[in-house]
């Protein structure tokens, strides 16, 4: 089978293809260009074209040639002149809303610096809170450490007097080799019979 290409090639085919386009596509929807001719409105005719009567004299046509050019001039004169009071009058507005524009930026930036500035000195407050309650509690660690070391100091004194104090006792009892051995030998006398 031949591709399409090749079929639009021969002049009947293609003629027949193109008819049938445009019977389609003028039956299914009224085409742009239709439907702008049947709604265009056309402007009321312009006093100036065809208003040129060729006059005999040329002296004349000169004149009213130069007339012309003379009203042609002071026209586009006027449109340049309302041109460049409506391009100012754009520029001064464009103006205006661009300071507007940076006059609200400068106040928003002025805000969100205040309100970094609020956030930085809230949370400075918040760590100075914190860094005190730590101190405070480092203090009191400090205090009850040093309260402990100090009852604990106390209490092994206590034990050492006690043990000093049960030492001094028990060597107030003690008697010297010489006086034991004494005393020994006398027991041994007294309990043997004679």
């Amino acid at each position: 089978m031949a591709s399409p290409r090749l079929l639009l090639r021969s002049p009947t085919l293609r003629t027949i293809f193109t008819v049938h386009h445009r019977s389609v596509s003028s039956t299914t929807a009224p085409s742009h260009h239709n439907d702008h001719q049947r709604n265009q409105e056309y402007l009321s005719p312009n006093h100036y074209l065809n208003s040129w009567k060729p006059p005999k004299d040329p002296k004349e046509a000169q004149a009213k040639l130069d007339q012309l050019r003379r009203d042609y001039a002071k026209k586009v004169k006027a449109v340049r002149k309302e041109y460049i009071h409506e391009m100012e009058l754009q520029r001064l507005e464009k103006q205006r809303k661009d300071e507007i524009k940076k006059e609200a930026l400068r106040i928003e930036s002025e805000e969100r610096r205040a309100a970094k500035t609020a956030e930085k000195k809230a949370k400075a407050a918040e760590r100075q809170v914190a860094e005190e309650e730590f101190r405070q509690t480092l203090l009191k660690e400090r205090a009850e450490k040093l309260e402990y070391h100090k009852m604990r100091e106390k209490k092994i004194m206590e034990k050492k007097k006690e043990k000093n104090e049960l030492l001094r006792r028990q060597s107030s009892i003690w008697i010297d080799e010489i006086e034991l051995e004494k005393k020994i030998s006398n027991a041994i006398l007294d309990s043997t019979p004679l």
